[in-house]
């Protein structure tokens, strides 16, 4: 520092007592709390030099100086000590700031994205996010790098309600090979589709679509769309066309190959305003199970939580119609139901002389909580068919929200208990809406560093209470084989033994109660019988199945057989024998059925649907011919519906399954109240061991319906009994003399 600026130095602090002038290296004039202290040069305590930060007013760097240079100034360099620690205190906060505040720590998961610039932004949810987060993000937050929350909006695009109305006018004439519909279809919107109505119960037929703008000059839109109804109701009569505006409408049918129909009315389709946009989701397949008649699909949507537009199949058979139902496991008081989502057609058609016309996608449109979905495919008599993919789509969800500065954003999610947060902003949620999507990288779904989980779901497989398991007549040491989520597929064991709605089903592990959901599935299993065939000699009309069941008192729902005969026609019953308390016995009915078998018929399969199970392990199928030959049935199935058990478990745990007591009431647990998390968990297989049999009580060991043993022994006891009584009130004769 030369003279000018040394002096004008001294000037600057005159002016400004509060600001601290400093040398690169010393300090001549220094003024602290509004005083000023002068030092001599010449005082000077050597000690051992000590190094102190300072943050340089000119340089924009820190620099330092030693001890020494400090205890020059005596009082001043104590002072100035304080000083020095003060701000180099001030210094750790800062940059402990700058690198981002803590963030709540109810929230178990963050993930992290990069703003830009200030300003409105619209954002897609990353299907993790949507994942982990609750199905109506009630617990999604929003927080700069401050830590302040930020207010958010969130848009779920949707198709608008579709205008479908009868045609203005409609008129059929009716040729040698065709049948021509005109319409005036009365709406002066585009127009996407059309359906016919028909009375007709069975028919496959090609239209070609016309479109007019004054009834006069026709245009071609489709040609070859194919309408059908098949005798077992399944039908296709909407018929889409590219989207535009059409007066007039003209549909010719083609006749050619069967007979003409009647054509009741149609009915015009308007398209969507607007298209809303929807993104592909990865599907895997996770099991397939062939049911009698119906093929149900398991498949992954890779994601809990989607809003799914449409769900499709990909199979190379040529030529197919099927129905279809979607569904997706949900939580209702405690069991898990198959609840039905859509329904739908699809179909690869070819009329002879048109290009062939495939619809191989079922609209869902709605919300999917779980990350399975449920494919109900009915095969009827048909072979199943050959899939080699499904694929879905969905709509996207946008966060909407106004960014005050450029920077890191932390999105956080899976919080169970908080409520929805209310902001502001939803009454400018129109305007809000109006915004361009913004393309920003979400980081990976990771795990909030100060997240503390609630004490209930830590604990939730130790909230059972003691169980008294005197009582219970059966268990089942159950084998887990992993930690977490678990699940049982009861067997035939349990279905015999426990209740017919299995309330008195308990996992129990050191002798306490483990909670467990039910969950009733619509996949089902089959078991062979034993089956003799018997006439009745009394009635020669009459041809007789005896059917013996592996296990009494089976939950069974249908039975099953192939017919060799290729022509008959019959009424079924399927009953059980069984007696009362008396020793009478008495039949009781289980299903009743109408079978016809023609040449044609390339299924030979029947099947009868039980209006009840059995309570026995033995039941008859019978029939009456008539004056026609016996028919010849085979190949019997009996066929059950799979019930699992959902629970969570240490894997280390010694686990027991009590079945078997009339009198215990179905249980309550707190499990829930957290169903839908163990229901999305990945579950580990249980294996149910070898069945114990832990007592046996009065009457026990006797099948329903033979209690008549018992009764005519008792009563052959007490007969006994009343006569060595009456025995001994008899006078006794004299003997003679």
């Amino acid at each position: 520092m030369n003279r000018n600026q040394y002096h004008a130095s001294r000037r600057s602090a005159r002016d400004n007592p509060r600001v601290i002038l400093l040398g690169k290296r010393c300090a001549s004039r220094i003024r602290i709390g509004g005083t000023f202290r002068t030092e001599s040069k010449a005082v000077e305590d050597y000690r051992t030099p000590r190094r102190f930060a300072y943050s340089g007013a000119w340089e924009g760097t820190l620099g330092s100086w030693t001890a020494p240079a400090l205890w020059r100034f005596g009082t001043l360099g104590r002072s100035l000590t304080t000083w020095t620690s003060s701000l180099c205190a001030l210094i750790g906060v800062c940059i402990a700031a700058t690198q981002g505040a803590a963030l709540p720590a109810d929230w178990q998961h963050e993930q992290r994205f990069d703003v830009p610039a200030a300003g409105l932004l619209k954002l897609s949810l990353p299907t993790a996010t949507l994942d982990a987060a609750r199905s109506g993000l009630e617990d999604l937050r929003l927080y700069d790098d401050a830590g302040r929350e930020v207010p958010y909006l969130v848009e779920r695009p949707e198709p608008a309600g579709k205008v479908i109305r009868d045609a203005k006018s409609f008129q059929v004439e009716v040729n040698a090979s065709t049948t021509v519909l005109a319409l005036e279809t009365g709406l002066t919107q585009p127009l996407d589709g059309v359906t016919m109505d028909s009375p007709a119960s069975a028919f496959l037929k090609a239209v070609r679509i016309e479109g007019s703008a004054d009834g006069q000059g026709w245009q071609t839109l489709a040609q070859g769309q194919p309408i059908f109804r098949q005798p077992d109701g399944v039908s296709q009569l909407h018929l889409a066309i590219p989207v535009g505006k059409w007066p007039w409408l003209r549909l010719t049918v083609d006749d050619q190959r069967s007979q003409p129909i009647p054509f009741t009315g149609a009915r015009v389709h308007a398209a969507g305003v607007e298209p809303v946009p929807a993104e592909a989701v990865p599907v895997t397949i996770l099991a397939r199970d062939e049911n009698p008649g119906q093929t149900r699909l398991t498949v992954s949507l890779s994601a809990a939580n989607l809003d799914v537009a449409s769900v499709g199949i990909e199979t190379t058979e040529p030529l197919f119609t099927r129905h279809v139902t979607l569904a997706a496991p949900q939580v209702e008081d405690g069991t898990i139901r198959e609840q039905p989502l859509a329904h739908g057609v699809i179909y690869r058609a070819a009329v002879e002389g048109q290009p062939e016309s495939s619809l191989l996608t079922v609209p869902l449109e709605g919300l999917v909580r779980s990350r399975e979905l449920l494919l109900l495919i009915e095969n009827k008599d048909s072979p199943p068919l050959p899939i080699t993919k499904v694929r879905a789509e969905r709509r996207p969800v946008y966060l909407v929200f106004l960014a005050r500065s450029a920077g890191s954003y932390h999105l956080l999610t899976g919080n169970s208990r908080c409520a929805a947060p209310r902001y502001d902003l939803a009454a400018l949620g129109s305007n809000l809406k109006m915004a361009a999507v913004t393309s920003l990288g979400f980081s990976l779904l990771a795990d909030n560093p100060s997240y503390r989980p609630p004490e209930v779901l830590a604990g939730i497989q130790e909230s059972g209470t003691v169980l008294d398991v005197s009582d219970w007549k059966y268990r089942k040491a159950v084998k887990l084989n992993g930690p977490g989520a678990q699940r049982i597929e009861l067997d035939l064991d349990v279905l015999s033994h426990a209740q017919a709605g299995f309330g008195d089903l308990r996992l129990v592990s050191a002798g306490k109660q483990l909670p467990y959901i039910l969950d009733p599935t619509s996949i089902s299993r089959s078991l062979t019988p034993t089956v003799t065939t018997a006439g009745d000699k009394k009635d020669p009309q009459v041809s007789r199945w005896t059917i013996q069941l592996a296990r009494p008192a089976l939950p069974l729902t249908r039975l099953s057989c192939v017919a060799r005969t290729p022509l008959f026609q019959r009424e079924v019953s399927l009953y059980e024998e069984l007696s009362d308390d008396r020793g009478e016995k008495y039949r009781r009915p289980l299903a009743t059925a109408s079978w016809v078998q023609t040449p044609d018929r390339s299924n030979k399969q029947f099947m009868v649907r039980l209006d009840s199970p059995p309570s026995s392990d033995t039941v008859v199928l019978e029939t009456r011919n008539g004056d026609n030959p016996p028919i010849e049935l085979e190949k019997f199935q009996a066929i059950y519906p799979v019930t699992r058990v959902l629970f969570k478990a240490p894997a280390a745990s010694e686990l027991m399954l009590y079945y078997g007591n009339p009198r215990a009431f179905a249980p309550r647990y707190d499990l829930s109240l957290v169903a839908g998390q163990l229901l999305a968990a990945d579950q580990s297989e249980a294996t149910p061991a070898a069945e114990e049999k832990l007592k046996t009580s009065w009457g026990e060991g006797r099948h329903p319906g033979t209690g008549g043993v018992v009764f005519w022994g008792m009563l052959a006891v007490v007969v006994v009994v009343l006569l060595i009584i009456i025995s001994r009130l008899l006078p006794q004769s004299s003997r003679p003399a």
